[in-house]
């Protein structure tokens, strides 16, 4: 073979072999693009700008309170709450029907609930008493009366001082985290007797408020003059009770997540615990700042000091 033969097919496998390289070049980048690509849409999807808030009625006003703010000052993000009751917040959550599922009751109390699967952020604190109508006459009950109220043995108000006027019960459903928690802490556990069951806090104020006799019982956060607070056993229903046990019917409002919270559903629980909330909105709606209690409550309603 002459020079310029062999010249040629030099020429020849260096094109090759530029094309082979680039060629594998070419693959290479191709093959990281897509791993570039791969990476962003696992990230777009572990990252949601809309969340679902669901559950207890009685946090209700304040977790929509604080959600207005949230997206006040962050503009895409949308957070949608709902009432429902402490059983569908827990429920809801469990099965992923819901981001963030709010409860007056530890997810352990909840039959049917594995909350070994739940991860519990305390809020705050509310507390709940019972509220009747204005024109009722009484101002405070025993922890007796109380009980023979809700389970039906005394049937009119004049029996323990008040107007003559017959007892109509406002029940809450069994769903109901604010139903447990006055069961367990104001009637000693005693069953209620049937009555009018209502799904929300708002809708037992409406009836009490609107109809004369009627008894029911709410979160501190719906307290206004159109019902009437009563005391148990001469104490008030106030936070300062609350604060060092000597008012008993209160209960931890707990946000739960199904394993640890992400994205925005972090930011938005960081956002709960934020001074702004704990320090300003907590207390100014009727409910207590977790940092302002001086005792603490176990699953199993044991009361310790902090």
């Amino acid at each position: 073979m002459n020079i310029r033969g062999k010249l040629t097919v030099v020429a020849a496998m260096a094109i090759i072999g530029l094309g082979f390289f680039t060629g594998c070049s070419g693959n290479k980048k191709a093959e990281a693009n897509k791993d570039n690509l791969a990476s962003v849409e696992t990230t777009s999807d572990n990252t949601k700008d809309s969340i679902v808030v669901l559950g207890s009625s009685a946090m209700q006003p304040l977790v929509d309170e604080a959600a207005k703010k949230y997206m006040e000052s962050n503009s895409g993000s949308q957070i949608q709450v709902q009432g429902g009751g402490s059983g569908t917040g827990l429920s809801q959550v469990s099965s992923g029907g819901a981001d963030i599922g709010n409860s007056d009751v530890f997810a352990e109390e909840k039959k049917g609930i594995d909350a070994k699967l739940l991860v519990d952020h305390q809020i705050a604190v509310v507390g709940m008493a019972p509220v009747i109508n204005i024109e009722t006459g009484v101002d405070n009950v025993t922890t007796d009366q109380l009980i023979a109220i809700f389970t039906g043995q005394i049937k009119n108000w004049n029996e323990i001082g008040g107007n003559d006027l017959e007892i109509i019960l406002v029940n809450r459903p069994k769903s109901s985290g604010t139903r447990a928690t006055f069961l367990k802490f104001a009637l000693n556990g005693n069953e209620e007797a049937e009555g009018i069951t209502e799904e929300s806090s708002g809708n037992v104020k409406k009836i009490v408020s609107e109809t004369p006799g009627t008894i029911g019982y709410l979160a501190f956060s719906y307290f206004d003059d159109s019902i009437k607070v009563l005391n148990i056993d001469g104490v008030e229903p106030t936070a300062d009770n609350i604060y060092v046990g000597k008012y008993k019917v209160w209960a931890y409002e707990h946000s739960y997540t199904k394993g640890e919270a992400v994205g925005l559903t972090k930011e938005f629980l960081n956002y709960m615990m934020s001074d702004e909330i704990q320090d300003s909105i907590i207390p100014e709606m009727g409910y207590i700042p977790v940092s302002k209690m001086k005792i603490q409550r176990d699953v199993l309603g044991n009361i310790t000091d902090k």
